[in-house]
Formats: structure tokens, sequence, C-alpha cells
């Protein structure tokens, strides 16, 4: 006799229902990937050093031109409302006061790994290139570059390049800002 099992996926209207009812907590550190809550893992302090570090680059350097939004959801499908680590949004008066972004409000995403690389580069990436995000940088902290995602698809993104120390990082949607990889890496 062969068991079957079932998966029960979610839809992100079902994960805040799960958060009005006290069942996930905004302590809880969780996120909604595919119809999944999945855990995430643990901030290092070289995580956090990092994503300090590329607020700060960024708040300094970009003005109005754009949103710095750390750790917060960005709306991607019915089924998906990731974290990522950054985000650069269009400029809006609300902040998204009413609604979290959706990826037609976003110029870049980074996500900054220690440990979760894999996970990021492989269910990451291509659920974001998916939803039509024009950019994805992945800080690899043990690999100690980043890499690069553009001119994104159904299949995935089309460019992917590593930069590394020494090499200077422009995003496309704010021409003119570059920033040194090892002022990120630290």
């Amino acid at each position: 006799m062969t068991l079957q099992t079932l998966k029960r996926l979610f839809t992100v209207e079902e994960y805040y229902q799960m958060a009005r009812s006290g069942i996930l907590s905004e302590d809880d550190r969780v996120e909604l990937i595919e119809g999944e809550i999945l855990e995430m893992s643990p901030i290092g302090s070289r995580h956090a050093a990092c994503v300090r570090r590329l607020n700060q680059i960024f708040s300094a350097r970009i003005g109005t031109r754009a949103i710095v939004s750390v750790q917060n959801p960005i709306h991607l499908s019915k089924r998906s409302e990731p974290q990522p680590d950054l985000a650069l949004l269009q400029p809006r008066d609300d902040f998204y006061e009413r609604a979290h972004p959706e990826p037609e409000d976003v110029l870049l995403i980074v996500e900054v790994a220690e440990t979760s690389a894999d996970f990021d580069r492989e269910t990451k990436a291509p659920l974001y290139a998916q939803a039509g995000i024009p950019e994805l940088w992945l800080v690899d902290l043990s690999e100690d570059y980043i890499e690069v995602f553009r001119q994104p698809s159904a299949k995935g993104y089309a460019e992917v390049r590593q930069v590394r120390r020494g090499q200077v990082l422009c995003p496309q949607a704010l021409p003119g800002l570059e920033l040194a990889v090892a002022d990120i890496l630290g």
C-alpha cells in the first residue's frame, strides 16, 4: 500500500490570518515562499553588519530617488511574500502604507547570505525573476563576492555575473551610482 502525503500550501491572505489569530507572531522569523511558511535562518553578526552597511550606503547616496526598505515584505504573488534583506523601491508619498510593494515597485533586491546562499540562489532568485524583479544582488559573505542577476524571465535571470573586491557595482535603476564591492563586503 502506497501512502500519499499532501502538502497544504497557503496564500498570503491565509498567512496574515495566522498572524491575526496569534498562530504566528511578529517575533517569528518566517516568510511565505511559494505557499510554504519557511523559517528564516538566524541573522549572524557578519550578516547584520552587511545589511547595516548597505542601509547606510544606500540611504546616504540615493536621497529621494528611491526608498530603502530593510527586511520588509515584498508581495510577489498570491503565494509568495519574501522579506529580502534590502530592497530599493520606487518613491511613493505614502511609503507603501496601504499595501506592501509589488514587483513593479521594486528597483533592486539585495539578499545577504552567510549560510543561505544556495537557498537564495536556487529558490529565491528564480522566484524574483519570474515576478519580473529587474535586478538582484546576492551578497555571499562566505565566498566573499556579490552575484548580480539581471534580465528576468520566467526561466530565471539571463545575466548572472560575479563581482569581487576591487570592482564597483552600479544598480541599473540608478545610473551614476557606483558602489565599491569592498564597501559592501566590509
